[in-house]
């Protein structure tokens, strides 16, 4: 029997408008993360969920906190589900990046999966980490559907894994905050179901701009 997963990318943070990399860096949600993340967890409440996860990460957790509220679960941490650490990376957007670190850059660019930005992981150690953390989740959790709140690389690794793309083929396809993100897993493999539905949020965000 299938485990099926809704995987949510945390709400906003003023580092994510900014299109500024956080990695490991603990950045809180803003105005918009905080409606996003009430807007999600009455998006999730029309599911049956058997438990929640979340990365450790700050703005997963207060992401994750209004949906363990409306459903009733408490929030399980596994650091596996961890964004990528940046390295020298973190804080940078990539246009600062490619005038300051413009080698960095450029490995970055091209998705280089052995580069770890001098002082962080690389993308194969980072794709090893997060499918070992599925992998652990769907063990513990065999034909159960449950919710884990993580971050944007990590749902990019999912997304691959699922979809059959190498790590190193560029990202075509957009991963937006507090969306959700349907998976199955069984015996065949893992499987994409839903990608980036965002009917919950689109009233939210109307009255954000507003």
């Amino acid at each position: 029997m299938p485990t099926r997963l809704c995987i949510v990318r945390h709400g906003e943070t003023d580092w994510n408008a900014e299109k500024r990399i956080q990695g490991h860096t603990d950045i809180p949600l803003n105005e918009t993360g905080r409606a996003q993340a009430m807007a999600t967890a009455f998006g999730v409440a029309h599911h049956q969920f058997a438990a929640l996860y979340a990365s450790d990460l700050g703005r997963a957790w207060q992401t994750a906190q209004a949906a363990a509220e409306r459903l009733g679960l408490e929030i399980h941490p596994v650091p596996q589900l961890r964004e990528r650490h940046y390295g020298i990376f973190q804080g940078l957007t990539a246009e600062e990046g490619a005038q300051k670190i413009p080698e960095a850059h450029a490995r970055y660019v091209v998705r280089d999966p052995d580069y770890d930005f001098g002082t962080g992981e690389s993308l194969r150690a980072f794709a090893a980490r997060v499918v070992a953390g599925v992998e652990w989740l769907v063990r513990h959790h065999a034909g159960q559907t449950i919710l884990a709140v993580s971050h944007g690389g990590v749902l990019d690794i999912i997304y691959r894994k699922a979809t059959g793309r190498t790590l190193e083929a560029p990202r075509d396809f957009k991963i937006p905050n507090c969306a959700l993100n349907w998976f199955t897993i069984d015996a065949h493999g893992w499987h994409l179901q839903a990608w980036a539905d965002r009917h919950h949020l689109e009233r939210v965000l109307e009255q954000v701009v507003e």
